[in-house]
């Protein structure tokens, strides 16, 4: 009922809509967005060239350069040309070359500050602008304001540039329009062809800047993904190779196992057993195969919508234990605190760590003794495998020895430690401390001690 009735809410009336207000396109160009962009002088440095690598400061020093020319120039037109006299050429200037190498990291206000120094310029040289010279522009401060409309054009969006030619034209017009000095030549067709191309010019440059990014970051992103789909085949391929060459074996064993009691005339009952338990410790392990390979195939192994198959527990400790006993050692159990569900994580950790333990006194400590210690702490789980000397000759293994190694980093993924090493009695001790996390902590405070 609850989605029925939002949905009638949210239905739009029968009756017509609203007319949308008049001028939406003066709405969309007034809108705050824009007059921030125009009013921001945060910093915005200029980039540097991409290549070639010793030619990357270039940009800068061209502007530099522009800076200090143009700061010259203007004063020999105020005071050659125009007559001005005194400490005002210096000052318009020095405000000419600041403004052109402050466009270098904040392009919009050095825009404004050239735009204020044109203004000066063509106040102080109103009352002494002769016959056919240029106003409110000098021949020279309309190409010493280019560089300002050019070095904003690369770092704003075209819609700013836009605005940004436009109004220093609009100015030059209205100047023109309400003070022009008697007989003084008209600039605003020049400035804005000039002004225009430059914004152009630099819409250009950002844009072929912007498009080399983005095809620098395309290429990234296809290298990333060539290196993800090689580890992906790489993954594939090994796990065909541990199908072929594992999962045949084990499938022998299994059948072989399966077949031996009809092999022998009159079987023992304790031969039938041991037959039976290879033929179930095989099946496990391609259970297990299987799992890994299909972990290994999966482009997402991580995927909730991947069908993954359950873990294994420590609830499954006790058959654990037995399938060991079975195989000839003889192990004992002990837990305590209050046994309860831990995460996925923790008891998958657990699990492996005993498991990898008594695999290793099944193949170093044969005929030995071996006791299993869990403990569950108000936060942590403690873990300890003990196995007495071996009674029987240590056949040579052929692994890697790479099981301790597998044991810490489980432990470690977790936040754990484990220590392992000889015991004075010539066994062998390996310990693991798990953190438990809030949703492993005891819901009461009741412990049990429980040994088998």
């Amino acid at each position: 009922m609850h989605r029925l009735t939002g949905v009638n809410e949210q239905r739009p009336p029968l009756t017509e809509p609203a007319p949308e207000p008049a001028g939406p396109e003066v709405a969309r160009f007034w809108s705050r967005p824009l007059v921030l962009e125009l009013c921001s002088p945060r910093r915005d440095p200029l980039p540097p060239l991409g290549r070639p690598r010793w030619l990357a400061r270039l940009p800068h020093v061209a502007v530099l350069y522009a800076a200090v020319f143009f700061g010259f120039l203007t004063t020999e037109q105020l005071q050659d040309h125009y007559h001005v006299t005194g400490g005002g050429p210096l000052v318009l200037a020095l405000m000419t070359g600041i403004s052109i190498g402050l466009g270098m990291f904040r392009p919009v206000l050095a825009w404004w500050l050239g735009l204020l120094t044109a203004a000066l310029v063509a106040v102080s040289i109103h009352a002494d602008v002769g016959q056919g010279q240029t106003w409110p522009w000098t021949p020279g401060g309309m190409f010493a304001f280019a560089p300002l409309v050019l070095l904003v054009a690369l770092r704003v969006p075209p819609r700013v540039t836009a605005w940004v030619v436009g109004i220093s034209v609009a100015c030059t017009g209205l100047a023109e329009l309400g003070f022009r000095p008697a007989g003084s030549s008209t600039t605003v067709l020049e400035v804005a062809l000039l002004f225009g191309f430059v914004g152009l010019l630099g819409y250009a440059l950002r844009a072929l800047r912007l498009a080399r990014g983005e095809l620098v970051e395309q290429e990234t992103l296809t290298a990333e993904e060539r290196a993800r789909r090689t580890v992906l085949e790489e993954r594939s391929r090994i796990a065909r190779e541990l199908h072929d060459v594992v999962a045949h074996h084990m499938s022998v064993i299994s059948i072989q196992a399966q077949v031996a009691p009809h092999l022998v005339e009159n079987p023992s009952e304790e031969l039938r057993e041991n037959l039976a338990g290879i033929r179930e410790n095989a099946l496990e392990a391609l259970t297990e195969l299987r799992r890994v390979l299909g972990v290994l195939r999966s482009e997402h192994p991580d995927d909730p919508a991947v069908p993954q198959h359950p873990q294994p527990t420590l609830s499954e400790l006790d058959a654990l234990v037995a399938n060991v006993r079975g195989a000839g050692l003889e192990v004992t159990t002990a837990v305590s605190g209050i046994r309860r569900t831990l995460s996925p994580g923790a008891e998958l950790t657990a699990y492996r760590i005993v498991q990898e333990a008594l695999s290793n006194c099944l193949r170093h400590a044969p005929g030995s003794r071996v006791e299993v210690g869990i403990a569950y702490g108000p936060r942590d789980l403690h873990l300890c495998i003990a196995n007495s000397a071996p009674t029987r000759p240590v056949p040579g293994s052929p692994g890697a020895g790479h099981g301790l190694l597998g044991m810490r980093e489980r432990a470690g993924m977790l936040g754990g430690e484990l220590a392992a090493g000889p015991r004075p009695d010539g066994g062998y001790e390996v310990s693991a401390v798990l953190p438990l996390g809030p949703q492993d902590l005891p819901a009461g405070p009741a412990p049990e001690t429980k040994k088998v």
